[in-house]
């Protein structure tokens, strides 16, 4: 399959480039124009230039990107757009606002890339702040420069849910990245953008894997993305056409950026801490483990070996004889690694914080999650491109989503009341495969429906799990096809001069 991590982030001239002809098109107009226009209010100018990148939903392979394996996303159409300008009035500061004022206050930063994102302060800005850096640190790493800083004008609106677990976090600092890109009329390739966008938005405080950043820059229309990692890089997965994909939001906010240390950031670190025990288990020395096993991947062809000795390949055998399920606490990873956790992770804080937070790890379990679902992975490619007949393929996806969600409640436990909820009225009422997709811990569902019954289904979820909240007066009727809806895969990451 085509890899297209050599193009350049394109620069459009007009917005069916991206958005198509027909409805979307007209109101990706309105949109526009009405940044535009907000721009101009605020800032007293128009903007240079506009950005987008999109949301995504994880089809399969949840929490395994940081731990080296691949995934497989697809772009949705919903994005985040940025309207970007140079100040000629205070020319050392960086003035940030968003379209909807009332949640998202405007912020002022100095225009300094070496400046410190503020972790303790959790501002939705503070993910700009990433992507300028970001720009900057990539260049520096290239050893080149573009002159001095200047102030920026800067306007955001966006339409990806947020804490939904669609990677609104990402479109943001992706969407900076490209506006910040194509303003200093920089020529990125997009696994550049990918990868560096990935590294930047850990200033936030995430111990984030990659594919985000990657399906936003990468992303092509009509098609899903297996992402690699180690380098990045992406191919295209035909879907089934008679086959669609429904996202539905449980309205449960996972704030991933908030709750690291004792949600996303603890189970890298439980993976981390799997793989160097298993590491010293099958035989590598303790200080050799400590020093250069950083994730699961880094380990598998120990545990494939070992598992080759008990007559099979697969590396989950070394996992279910060389772990015990119970949890582990601090002091028995220490005396396996003979070193103290605080010790190894000393460089870094985001890790301290989850060593702070927790004293017990399980590390069986969420080993077993990483290695299996990196195989579903696999084996969900394998079977979209089969030609056994669509219902047969979509009815083996089905089953690998359904799986794929399984390990993630009971084994990786990424889960929520919320969530188990909807993925049980989307079996029950005709969902071929459903599971929850994205960080987890509240957020989305997707579900693989027939085509011909999506909008069927879609009504059906609006009245099971919507509209008892639109009674209790917790959500409005009018918002519903925003948390309940069909996507195809959309483009990737863009520039507008119009």
């Amino acid at each position: 399959m085509a890899d297209n991590r050599e193009e350049q982030i394109p620069v459009f001239t007009s917005l069916s480039e991206i958005y198509g002809e027909g409805p979307l098109l007209e109101e990706a107009v309105r949109r526009y124009e009405n940044l535009k226009q907000q721009f101009v209010q605020h800032y007293g100018r128009q903007p240079e230039l506009f950005a987008r990148a999109p949301g995504r939903v994880n089809l399969i392979g949840e929490h395994i990107d940081y731990e080296g394996y691949s995934v497989l996303p697809m772009a949705i159409r919903q994005d985040t757009v940025v309207a970007i300008g140079k100040r000629e009035e205070e020319y050392s500061m960086l003035h940030i606002a968003n379209v909807d004022s009332f949640e998202f206050k405007a912020c002022k930063f100095p225009a300094d890339p070496s400046q410190e994102v503020d972790r303790d302060n959790h501002l939705w800005a503070n993910y700009c702040i990433c992507g300028y850096k970001g720009v900057f640190e990539h260049l520096a790493s290239k050893g080149e420069l573009i002159g001095p800083t200047c102030g920026l004008n800067v306007l955001v609106h966006g339409t990806v849910p947020i804490g939904a677990g669609l990677s609104s976090s990402s479109a943001l600092v992706c969407a900076t990245v490209v506006a910040l890109s194509s303003l200093f009329k920089l020529s990125f390739c997009k696994h550049e953008v990918a990868e560096f966008s990935c590294a930047c938005e850990r200033h936030i405080g995430t111990q984030s894997g990659g594919m985000d950043q990657a399906i936003s820059v990468m992303a092509m229309p009509g098609v899903a993305k297996l992402i690699g990692f180690n380098p990045i890089r992406a191919s295209d997965v035909l879907l089934p056409k008679s086959g669609s994909f429904v996202v539905a939001n449980s309205l449960t906010e996972s704030k991933k950026a908030v709750t690291a240390s004792t949600n996303y950031n603890n189970r890298v670190v439980e993976c981390r801490l799997a793989a160097m025990v298993l590491a010293v288990k099958l035989g590598m020395p303790s200080e050799e483990a400590c020093t250069s096993v950083n994730t699961l991947s880094d380990v598998e062809g120990l545990c494939v070996k070992y598992a080759s000795a008990h007559g099979s390949s697969s590396p989950v055998v070394a996992v279910e004889k060389l772990l015990h399920e119970a949890p582990y606490n601090t002091e028995e990873i220490e005396e396996c690694l003979k070193e103290k956790l605080t010790t190894i992770m000393k460089k870094s804080p985001t890790t301290l914080a989850v060593l702070a937070a927790a004293s017990l790890f399980k590390l069986y379990q969420r080993a077993k999650h990483v290695y299996t679902e990196a195989k579903r992975v696999h084996d969900f490619r394998g079977a979209a491109v089969q030609s056994d007949g669509e219902e047969s393929v979509m009815k083996r996806l089905g089953d690998l989503m359904n799986e794929s969600h399984a390990s993630c409640s009971l084994l990786y436990e990424c889960s929520c009341p919320e969530l188990e909820n909807l993925v049980g009225i989307c079996r029950h009422n005709g969902a071929i495969g459903a599971r929850l997709t994205g960080a987890g811990w509240g957020g989305c569902v997707v579900a693989l429906v027939k085509e011909e019954e999506a909008n069927s289904f879609i009504s059906v979820l609006k009245d099971s799990y919507y509209r008892p909240l639109v009674q209790s007066g917790k959500i409005k009727e009018e918002d519903l096809d925003s948390y309940v809806f069909a996507s195809k895969p959309s483009g990737g990451a863009a520039a507008f001069k119009l």
